[in-house]
């Protein structure tokens, strides 16, 4: 068996939580958590979603995103609103108050991005992002386990 720090989900974990001591602190000055903020991201980006196409698009599991939702709905962040053609599913958009906090965060956001892309080079990190994707789509397409 491979050693243990050449372990990939270590070394991607460990890579992952060094990312996020950079980004966490200023959420939580928000009273966001990271799950959080990739919702209202995703929001952001699609407009309004379903909760499954939200699940897939922040890689959380949907009773993760139960909560998610009825927390950030309740501090008036977001809304559901029934589907019309299935009333057991909502669409799920941004308030005023959610893009406002979002726009908000989004430049402090964008600062990390610039300290991380500084400390580790503009290159090196499209190359990462290329490698992630295609370790991504290759896992994926591969039906054995």
């Amino acid at each position: 068996m491979r050693q243990f720090d050449r372990s990939l989900p270590m070394a991607l974990l460990k890579a992952r939580e060094a990312v996020m001591r950079k980004f966490t602190p200023h959420l939580r000055e928000h009273g966001l958590s990271a799950q959080q903020w990739r919702v209202l991201r995703a929001l952001v980006e699609s407009g309004t979603l379903d909760a499954t196409e939200i699940a897939e698009r922040c890689a959380l599991l949907m009773p993760s995103l139960s909560r998610i939702v009825q927390n950030l709905e309740k501090r008036g962040l977001i809304v559901r609103v029934a589907k019309r053609a299935d009333l057991r599913r909502s669409l799920v958009s941004l308030t005023p108050q959610g893009t406002a906090l979002f726009e908000k965060i989004a430049p402090q956001s964008e600062e990390r991005y610039r300290y991380i892309t500084e400390k580790f080079g503009y290159g090196k990190l499209e190359l990462l992002y290329e490698l992630l994707d295609e370790l991504v789509e290759k896992l994926e397409d591969d039906s054995t386990a």
